[in-house]
């Protein structure tokens, strides 16, 4: 969709101040001798206000880039220069996606990407990056870049284990020294010190992947130290090394070595091996919490993952050193039996070549075909390695059991995410699809429990401060949405196609989908997370 971004500078009006400040000290908008100046107010929606408090029918008055009162107000308490008819529309804090891969439209040297727009049409207005290990450590950087950009989300950033560890190690299979783990305490540091949420890893993925459980402990204390959290994709979803549930029991090892809150990303039973597990995994963090420890999860609402086809099917110890390495290893006649058998159990777990659609790369020749399909009754694996010499592609890996999926759902310490890739329709219709497939069609979980997951549950879990909550002096993030249009639009055919049913969006107060259209402004701001007093010099 193409866009004209504009920027708006805060408004620090009288009309703001003259909203705010009675509430500030106590003082009801009817002491107050004139009606109170708000830039907006949403009448007649039904409320839901991100808590588990039940909705009410009401109005959301706005005033700069807060919210001044959420209810039923007088007419004579407030004037306001514009209002929306929200009634027969459920209103609700905006969204916030706890894990996405946003970094790669919001720093993109096309300006149109910068304004997020398949996550605005969905009513998100907050995506959270550095996912999986993947986010440098350049926070302030990063951040200023935002700033400068412009950006149509709100962004908050998790530094990256992968960059800092292969600062020092490459991609090289080895330990760091006792230097090097020094010098990636001191980066991981400086990240926390410039507003990281905490520490990112992608323990599945090679580097990463390298890296010993200790290793991490490490780091994650340093995070630990300045407040932070830690979020993981867990090193295995399946039975590729130590198993989903020894992945989960590492993360439970690292939150309580390292004390702090821990949580798994984009949380699964990823293969024929594990499929009916959710029951199991489920038991074990209830259990975890009950003795103390601040466990959560994220989950977005599809059977199929999406990861490099590298990843998926090439065995860790092939993937040493990096791609040249790996290509080496498939000219290498002593290592074919090994390779060969260690790729077919791997296609095994991920469901057999006709699980394997490839959805976004270089190479357009293989997009929208399934492994089988490019294999053409051939050796599937001969089919795979003959495609991975030509470019590591993204692909759709259905894996997963819709009993897995909606058994995560419902647990109340489970939030909605996206885990947006290119190629896979979630990072077009994630939230919109969870609403209609599991709220509407399925009803496995309540509207308010969507809600719920998807604002102010997320904004407890990552200390986003006066977020994710429709509440009198919060930041003005805000969706609007029709209940019986709301839906995804986006296929794994058709993964581009932007959700409907979104007919307002206000990122601190300025008006991003207005009447169901974009309209340009880049309202987002950087949200870094403060350190905790006395842990980053003065």
């Amino acid at each position: 969709m193409p866009v004209a971004i504009s920027r708006f500078p805060l408004r620090r009006s009288v009309a703001v101040l003259a909203a705010l400040l009675p509430l500030a000290f106590g003082v009801s908008a009817r002491a107050v001798d004139e009606p109170v100046a708000l830039d907006l107010i949403i009448e007649g929606g039904t409320i839901f206000t991100g808590d588990d408090a039940p909705p009410q029918v009401g109005d959301v008055g706005i005033a700069g880039d807060r919210i001044v009162f959420v209810g039923r107000a007088a007419p004579h308490r407030f004037v306001a220069k514009r209002r929306i008819d929200a009634r027969g529309q459920v209103v609700a804090p905006g969204f916030i996606d706890p894990h996405t891969h946003a970094d790669r439209d919001l720093f993109h040297a096309d300006a149109r990407r910068w304004l997020n727009v398949p996550f605005l049409t969905q009513g998100v207005t907050t995506a959270v990056i550095g996912s999986d290990g993947f986010g440098g450590a350049d926070i302030a950087a990063q951040a200023q870049r935002l700033r400068d950009n412009g950006a149509g989300t709100n962004t908050a950033i998790y530094v990256g284990f992968g960059p800092v560890r292969a600062g020092q190690l490459g991609e090289a299979n080895r330990a760091p020294t006792s230097e090097q783990l020094d010098a990636m305490r001191a980066q991981v540091s400086r990240a926390m010190c410039e507003g990281a949420l905490g520490l990112s890893t992608g323990l599945f993925y090679a580097p990463q992947s390298f890296a010993r459980t200790e290793e991490v402990i490490e780091l994650a204390k340093v995070a630990a130290r300045h407040g932070g959290l830690y979020d993981s994709h867990i090193r295995d979803e399946s039975m590729y090394n130590i198993g989903l549930k020894g992945s989960i029991d590492e993360v439970i090892r690292i939150g309580h070595e390292a004390r702090l809150p821990v949580h798994v990303a984009h949380i699964k039973a990823l293969g024929v091996a594990v499929h009916g597990q959710s029951g199991d995994i489920i038991r074990r963090i209830e259990a975890e919490q009950k003795r103390g420890l601040a466990i959560t999860a994220d989950q977005y609402p599809w059977t199929a993952s999406s990861t490099r086809f590298s990843a998926a099917l090439v065995p860790g110890w092939a993937v040493d050193g990096g791609r040249a390495a790996m290509l080496k290893r498939f000219d290498d006649a002593s290592l074919q039996e090994r390779l060969r058998k260690d790729m077919r159990e791997n296609l095994r777990l991920r469901g057999g070549p006709e699980a394997i659609l490839f959805s976004a790369g270089p190479n357009t020749k293989y997009i929208g075909r399934t492994l089988a399909e490019v294999a053409q009754g051939g050796d599937p694996v001969d089919a795979a390695i003959a495609v991975l010499r030509e470019a590591d592609l993204a692909i759709a890996s259905f894996n997963q059991t819709d009993d897995d999926v909606r058994n995560f759902m419902k647990r109340p310490w489970v939030m909605t995410s996206s885990d947006s890739s290119e190629g896979h329709p979630r990072a077009y219709g994630t939230f919109a699809r969870k609403y209609d497939q599991y709220v509407v069609k399925e009803k496995v979980i309540s509207l308010g429990r969507f809600v719920r997951a998807s604002t102010g549950q997320v904004a407890d879990t990552l200390g986003l401060t006066k977020r994710g909550y429709l509440r009198s002096g919060y930041h003005a993030d805000v969706v609007v949405f029709d209940p019986a249009r709301y839906a995804a639009r986006a296929t794994y055919a058709q993964p581009t196609l932007l959700s409907q049913g979104v007919t307002t969006v206000l990122v601190n107060g300025e008006l991003a989908v207005d009447g169901g259209e974009v309209t340009g402004r880049a309202a987002g701001r950087p949200l870094l997370r403060t350190p905790r007093e006395g842990s980053c010099p003065a």
